[in-house]
């Protein structure tokens, strides 16, 4: 088939790209370079059924294709929060915009939404028919409100329009590829512990998340595509429950690092408890994730460390 995939040049797209491309479809990766990495691609390029779209998707585009997958936008508190117009724009015009094209050429599209749709929760585990407690006026409301509009867009247009529809709600995911100023935790953690410096937890670092590798994420992201007669949502993530402190003491581990925890204050509105019920994407996808935390994290800290031993920067020498 030919594929699109917006957001296609970032962290979790280029994963997607790839494995679309093994699969063997067509794929037109869409990228305004926000935060998306020619660096991600590169390896991509010489692909003959690969294509790389500089655009943004607040503006219309005209293409002819089969699928869409929707994954555009920072996805980092860091990036999203830079210009939260910018990012309210791309969740609400651009989700506009790709359902557009979707019913003009009746393509199948996927809504990439997110944990954040659940806000600071008052439900543990999240079950996707919890429907959230976010603040409208937050400063990360650019993002939370702005993904749960984008699923309001996508069922409306399939309601009113019969627009062939997928959405999946895709908690904390980790692995090679994100950005070193991606802001994320994971990233933040391993760069800080491969750098010896201190590594640096807001709040005490009791609140927990539960932490997905990117390998899972795009199996279950292509099953999901693939289903017929379920549209979503579905949580698409890992149940099992860490701290951030345990974290923290999990990377210094795995690098060998002489880091300190050293410990700020907590941001605004940022979640106590973050787990997914992952009940229906067992049933409905048969999927559930394969990769353990301390797997993971051992391929992760490999790819960072190879990405600051290239930029020159001293960092812990992993045995």
């Amino acid at each position: 088939m030919r594929v699109l995939v917006t957001g296609g040049a970032g962290f979790i797209g280029s994963h997607l790209s790839e494995t679309l491309l093994n699969q063997g479809h067509d794929v037109l990766c869409l990228d305004n370079f926000f935060t998306g990495s020619k660096d991600n691609i590169w390896h991509l390029m010489d692909n003959k059924r690969f294509e790389l779209i500089r655009h943004d998707v607040t503006q219309p585009i005209l293409l002819e294709v089969d699928q869409i997958y929707h994954f555009a936008c920072p996805a980092s508190p860091v990036h999203y929060q830079y210009n939260p117009v910018k990012t309210i724009k791309t969740n609400v015009m651009g989700t506009i915009n790709m359902l557009g094209l979707a019913k003009r050429v009746r393509a199948r599209v996927m809504q990439a939404s997110t944990s954040e749709v659940y806000g600071d929760p008052k439900v543990h585990p999240q079950k996707e028919d919890y429907w959230g407690h976010v603040n409208p006026i937050g400063v990360r409301s650019c993002y939370d409100e702005g993904k749960r509009v984008a699923e309001t867009l996508m069922m409306d247009y399939h309601r009113q329009n019969k627009v062939d529809i997928k959405i999946i709600r895709i908690f904390n995911t980790y692995g090679p590829r994100m950005a070193l100023n991606d802001g994320r935790v994971v990233s933040n953690f391993i760069v800080q512990a491969l750098k010896n410096e201190d590594i640096t937890i807001y709040g005490d670092g009791s609140q927990t998340r539960s932490f997905q590798y990117i390998d899972d994420l795009i199996e279950a992201t292509i099953r999901m595509m693939e289903t017929d007669n379920f549209i979503g949502p579905v949580n698409i993530g890992n149940p099992n429950e860490f701290t951030i402190l345990e974290l923290a003491q999990k990377v210094i581990e795995l690098t060998g690092s002489r880091s300190k925890i050293v410990h700020k204050p907590l941001p605004s509105d940022d979640p106590t408890q973050r787990q997914p019920d992952i009940s229906l994407a067992r049933k409905k996808l048969g999927w559930e994730p394969k990769v353990s935390l301390e797997a993971g994290l051992k391929r992760t800290i490999a790819y960072f460390e190879h990405v600051l031993s290239s930029k020159g920067s001293d960092v812990v020498k992993l045995v």
